[in-house]
């Protein structure tokens, strides 16, 4: 579907840089997670909440990055990339998908 709305650099230019910018932000929130777990009995818990403001933090900079390429490309193409919760097949458990909508673009020289 996105073949005659999308080329395929900017797709791949896109899916590059949401792929660092997860890369960056899960490295990081993979090490504060190991550290949390080896000290979680000795602070009752308290160890594992850097890792949860990290993950908040991740979800905040792909939001960003995803609202700006919007305003600057995909808005103008009758698009729009989101960040949306999806319960899993396999269980119960909610997961982060990313979403492309498609809205009809307004011509500028028709009546309203």
């Amino acid at each position: 579907q996105l073949n005659a709305k999308l080329a395929a650099e900017e797709f791949r230019d896109t899916i590059k840089q949401i792929n660092a910018i997860l890369a960056k932000e899960l490295s990081n929130s993979f090490r504060w997670l190991i550290f949390g777990s080896l000290f979680c009995c000795c602070t009752l818990g308290c160890s594992l909440l850097p890792v949860i403001f990290m993950n908040k933090k991740a979800k905040l900079s792909l939001n960003k990055f995803l609202d700006l390429e919007n305003q600057r490309l995909y808005l103008k193409l009758g698009l729009k990339w989101r960040l949306a919760k999806a319960k899993c097949n396999s269980s119960s458990l909610l997961e982060y998908v990313l979403l492309i909508e498609f809205s009809p673009i307004k011509l500028l020289y028709q009546p309203d």
